[in-house]
């Protein structure tokens, strides 16, 4: 099934909301915040791409909640430190925010327009409902797109496992590990043509010299690991314990697919480079949470977060179990965390890279 129609973050204020529940995104937008802004200098150096003074800006999966401008913001307030800094007027600065339809654009619109009132090189804000992995903009109309803890979202589940009735994960271990070198693989070719499909259409979206910084939840390592995909793999495991206990049934269990993936570094690296379009700037792997008190990742609080992230297609598929997850959730990761050897690097990582149109 196309993701697109699955793929959106909770809705709305309250407790288990996206907007309550996304600390760990916004510390992984700070460590953006060094490469939009060289990103940004290097843009307004260039006396090729600010002909017009104008420039556009895009985030690409902003999502909702108090995130949804943090990208933005950061640019807009390095374009106008960088005019300021030589005593020259800023350009007219463009904003645009795109997501999915279903995402909660209600607080999004406020948000927006209290930014073009508040700062004086924004003249215009706007909404772009759609696919990242479609076109979205006029050829050569943008300047810098950012996008953050999104692009590991695949465009649809990997074609290879549905068609041939391949599950993802099973509750079995020794089954699980006999089928991760087809599983992973299957992932691996989607989210290449995915991302190589994101790299053609931003080309064409961008001006020429046009910049792009991203971020998305990554594998620390090229080798194959005992999850697929560390970026669902806490909420397989969680669904497997209650499948293996009877609180869901097992055949819609086998036919469950999150549609995201986490490449490594080099395999992304390996793709960009492939695929031609851009060039590397610069490309980093941050622990995947650096920068926060560990000590208030609790299991209440990554059982809720995975609440926020997954709850939509998790209750298209199983019905409304959320609750029942969260309170599996909390007991699964205590054990994990109770079994875990002390000083083992977490799996998971954030790749950010910052790219020029070639």
């Amino acid at each position: 099934m196309d993701s697109k129609q699955r793929v959106h973050m909770n809705q709305g204020q309250d407790e288990t909301s996206y907007a309550r529940n996304s600390s760990i995104q916004s510390a992984q937008q700070n460590r953006m915040k060094p490469l939009i802004e060289a990103a940004i200098v290097g843009l307004c150096s260039n006396p090729n791409t600010l002909l017009s003074g104008k420039m556009a800006i895009a985030d690409l999966g902003c999502s909702s909640g108090p995130n949804a401008l943090a990208l933005v913001s950061i640019a807009v307030e390095a374009t106008h430190n960088h005019f300021l800094r030589f005593q020259q007027p800023p350009p007219e600065v463009c904003v645009l925010l795109n997501d999915l339809p279903d995402n909660d654009f209600n607080v999004v619109v406020k948000s927006l327009v209290a930014l073009q009132q508040t700062n004086e090189p924004v003249c215009l804000t706007g909404i772009v409902p759609g696919s990242f992995y479609e076109r979205l903009f006029p050829s050569g109309s943008l300047h810098l797109v950012c996008s953050s803890n999104s692009l590991q979202w695949l465009s649809k589940d990997p074609e290879d496992l549905v068609a041939n009735h391949i599950s993802a994960y099973d509750f079995d271990e020794h089954i699980r590990r006999e089928r991760l070198p087809v599983v992973a693989a299957a992932y691996g070719r989607q989210f290449r043509k995915d991302f190589t499909r994101f790299l053609k259409l931003r080309a064409k979206e961008l001006v020429p010299e046009g910049q792009m910084v991203v971020s998305l939840v990554g594998r620390r390592s090229d080798k194959l690991a005992t999850e697929i995909s560390y970026v669902w793999g806490t909420a397989a495991q969680i669904l497997g314990v209650m499948a293996s206990e009877g609180m869901i049934d097992k055949k819609k269990f086998d036919s469950f697919y999150i549609p995201a993936y986490g490449p490594s570094a080099k395999e992304l690296r390996v793709i960009i480079e492939e695929e031609g379009s851009f060039s590397i700037t610069e490309m980093q792997a941050h622990d995947y949470a650096t920068g926060m008190d560990r000590a208030l990742l609790t299991p209440n609080r990554i059982a809720n977060t995975l609440r926020a992230i997954f709850e939509p297609i998790i209750v298209q598929h199983f019905g409304e179990i959320m609750d029942e997850f969260v309170r599996t959730g909390e007991k699964h990761l205590s054990l994990q965390r109770s079994s875990q050897v002390e000083g083992t690097k977490d799996p998971i990582v954030m790749v950010v890279v910052s790219l020029a149109k070639a």
